[in-house]
């Protein structure tokens, strides 16, 4: 198992040569996955920010999202933009750097340089393609707790995350309970629902019909589904938002004209806005990966590892927890969080819960929302006093 600081070299692909640090695990270290597999070689790359106190008591885990990754507070290597969560992570800020360790590691089955499917099979020289394991969240959670381990930190003192990220939260907990002292799952669910799978099968086949897929060994032949993927991502961005939002934002207004065309050319800005979103994702994404990681959503049900009581996930645990939800939020609802709230009181956990009102949709968890801002503070400053942390020096606004 080695260390190292990896930036690219010329020629060589993001998945292959992160900007980030990179830990490696061989043989004598797999990763054991639920599809039955002793996976190894693993390499998960991985952030960090702040620095980790004398007794590792200040480590913050931040999960991300389906197509996150692990540049949470730095400028994306591909896009050049921010990092994905400025708003809550940095200086001053409620995962305050200049307090605690800040961790993100890129998922198993993603492609900026944890082992994915593009990632290249040791044993054949070639891309793993659809030829790497199925994923699932657990095996997420598994292969971040190598990677704490690998760090030497034996308890996290907060696991944070929205979305796919909150499912590996509660699954961090649900696996690790012993290791984690605060937890906060945000814009979740514990089950993915039939509409969430339906919603990610329309994508998988978007993906799949494009005739530059090849049986997901499109990189072997130099080409890239990127007609298949963008209209993923165009579908996937929709449940992202509110209707309320889109309404606000677009409406019916004709994307650079005042007049309709009868055609059938991006007329109305919401339709130019969604191809946008659509072909910049495919700049930065892996089409295999994609229907990995949608993969592993489907098949999140917490509860079925319990019998089918989310109670007995959470029986015993001593975390602390903080639910969050958005009112506005279809994908995850906050029924969905309300459910997750009574199984942790039914196990007996600590836990206190807002349901955030805005227009902003499952996407607010990105954003700036003050209630959210004041709600992560006000938890992770809670949880500090309580862990013995120092008290914070600055804040920002």
């Amino acid at each position: 198992m080695t260390l190292v600081s990896a930036s690219k070299a010329a020629g060589l692909r993001e998945v292959d040569a992160p900007h980030s640090l990179v830990a490696h695990f061989g043989a004598e270290h797999p990763l054991q996955m639920d599809a039955g597999i002793s996976f190894s070689p693993l390499t998960i790359a991985y952030q960090t920010y702040g620095a980790l106190n004398a007794d590792k008591s200040n480590a913050v885990l931040v999960c991300h999202a389906l197509t996150g990754d692990q540049h949470v507070a730095n400028d994306h290597p591909i896009t050049g933009k921010p990092g994905w969560w400025q708003t809550m992570v940095g200086p001053g800020r409620p995962i305050d750097t200049d307090r605690y360790f800040v961790i993100s590691s890129n998922v198993v089955g993603g492609c900026m340089g944890t082992t994915g499917p593009a990632s290249l099979n040791p044993t054949t020289g070639r891309p793993y393609g659809l030829d790497l394991p199925i994923v699932t969240i657990r095996d997420m959670v598994r292969a971040q707790a190598m990677l704490i381990d690998h760090l030497g930190i034996d308890t996290i003192f907060c696991v944070v995350g929205g979305s796919m990220g909150g499912m590996q939260v509660l699954q961090w907990v649900a696996s690790f309970q012993e290791r984690v002292f605060a937890a906060m799952p945000i814009a979740t669910a514990a089950k993915h629902s039939s509409q969430n799978i339906a919603f990610h099968e329309v994508g998988r086949q978007a993906v799949m019909a494009d005739p530059d897929w090849r049986r997901g060994r499109y990189l072997e032949e130099g080409v890239i589904p990127t007609k298949g993927l963008a209209v993923a991502r165009m579908a996937a961005h929709i449940t992202y938002l509110s209707d309320e939002a889109l309404q606000s934002k677009f409406g019916r207004k004709l994307q650079g004209r005042v007049a309709p065309t009868f055609s059938f050319d991006a007329e109305f800005q919401i339709e130019n806005y969604l191809r946008y979103q659509g072909m910049s994702f495919v700049d930065r994404f892996d089409a295999n990966s994609y229907l990995y990681v949608t993969r592993a959503c489907d098949y999140f049900d917490l509860a079925a590892d319990y019998d089918g009581s989310l109670a007995l996930a959470f029986k015993g645990a001593k975390t602390r927890f903080c639910v969050v939800s958005f009112n506005s939020d279809w994908l995850y609802p906050t029924a969905a969080s309300r459910a997750i709230v009574h199984a942790l009181n039914a196990g007996g956990a600590s836990v206190s819960f807002v349901d955030i009102e805005t227009d902003r949709g499952h996407d607010a968890f990105l954003l700036n929302i003050p209630e959210f801002i004041a709600t992560s503070r006000g938890f992770l400053d809670a949880a500090a006093r309580a862990r013995g942390l120092p008290p914070a020096k600055t804040r920002a606004s």
